[in-house]
């Protein structure tokens, strides 16, 4: 484990991402995740999508944690994802219960 890993997981919607990945291959990124507070959802989902392509997909790319291809929109395990894997295999067995 490195401190990448720990970073990687810091974030809700990375840590979700990256659990996601951890049982299915390939992943997309239109799917909205809800939002709460007093947002609309519309600008909540906004704020999401934006998050994700200029902060969160670019910080799991650079790790080498997924593969993100912009056009398509498609996202796979990178060539670090089992640098990662027991870490996501913990957080998935904890949350299961």
């Amino acid at each position: 484990m490195n401190d990448k890993s720990f970073d990687a997981l810091r974030n809700e919607h990375r840590r979700e991402l990256l659990l996601a990945l951890l049982e299915h291959n390939p992943q997309t990124v239109t799917k909205p995740i809800p939002a709460g507070g007093e947002v609309a959802p519309a600008d909540a989902d906004r704020q999401f999508q934006t998050a994700m392509y200029h902060q969160h997909l670019p910080k799991l790319e650079e790790y080498g944690f997924i593969g993100w291809d912009r056009d398509s929109h498609e996202i796979v395990k990178g060539p670090q994802f089992d640098d990662i894997r027991p870490l996501l295999g913990c957080i998935h067995d904890h949350t299961e219960r």
